[in-house]
């Protein structure tokens, strides 16, 4: 069932896709269902802003042009997956460790369509571990911070992000005001991105082919 609703939500975001636009493009399995039918609609749009190497290289594998994000200037329209999604489209994002990029293209996008299966929707964000991105120097100090405010902090270890940096994953915490932490937490000298997208959560969010 989970296959098969991350197929729908790929294919139904293309719908949101104008004509002549460029798009951006975030990372994951659900993510690569919306390249694989946005190739489809390769000669009707300028091309893509990709969030990560691998949906770079999965782009160009099916011929869509990706363009430098400095060079674009803003999108209208960013179409990404989630680990987590609240009922209030405020979403936990970063298990395939591409928070920063991801975060910076939802920022710069006038519509955010965030894509996944039922099994990401939860009423309290926070069962996901939260990823935080880091500079490797600042992995002990975030560390003591994280553990100050209640979590638990575990170094991804072996992951080095597409930034060159690492990932700290937050277990233990119940996130019952994730704008505020998203805040908090952005504060901490070392945190380069968290993996909280609160502050500027989804505009649509479609579970399967139906919009939530």
């Amino acid at each position: 069932m989970s296959a098969n609703e991350k197929r729908q939500a790929g294919e139904a975001a293309i719908r949101y896709v104008e004509e002549g636009a460029i798009v951006g493009v975030g990372t994951g399995s659900t993510v690569a269902f919306f390249i694989d039918a946005l190739a489809d609609l390769k000669d009707r749009i300028q091309g893509a802003v990709s969030s990560s190497e691998q949906s770079t290289a999965h782009l160009k594998r099916v011929g869509i042009p990706v363009l430098d994000l400095n060079a674009t200037g803003r999108l209208t329209l960013y179409v990404d997956g989630a680990d987590e999604c609240d009922p209030h489209k405020r979403l936990i994002k970063g298990g395939g460790a591409a928070l920063t990029r991801e975060k910076i293209i939802a920022e710069a996008s006038d519509k955010f369509v965030c894509i996944i299966d039922s099994s990401k929707q939860v009423p309290l964000l926070g069962k996901f571990p939260l990823p935080i991105e880091v500079i490797p120097m600042a992995r002990s100090l975030i560390g003591r911070e994280i553990v100050k405010r209640g979590g638990n902090p575990v170094w991804r270890d072996g992951v080095v992000t597409d930034n060159g940096n690492w990932v700290i994953d937050v277990h233990g915490w119940q996130i019952t005001d994730p704008v505020a932490l998203e805040n908090d937490l952005n504060q901490l000298p070392g945190i380069v991105t968290v993996g909280l997208f609160a502050r500027r959560p989804a505009d649509v969010v479609l579970v399967g082919d139906r919009e939530m």
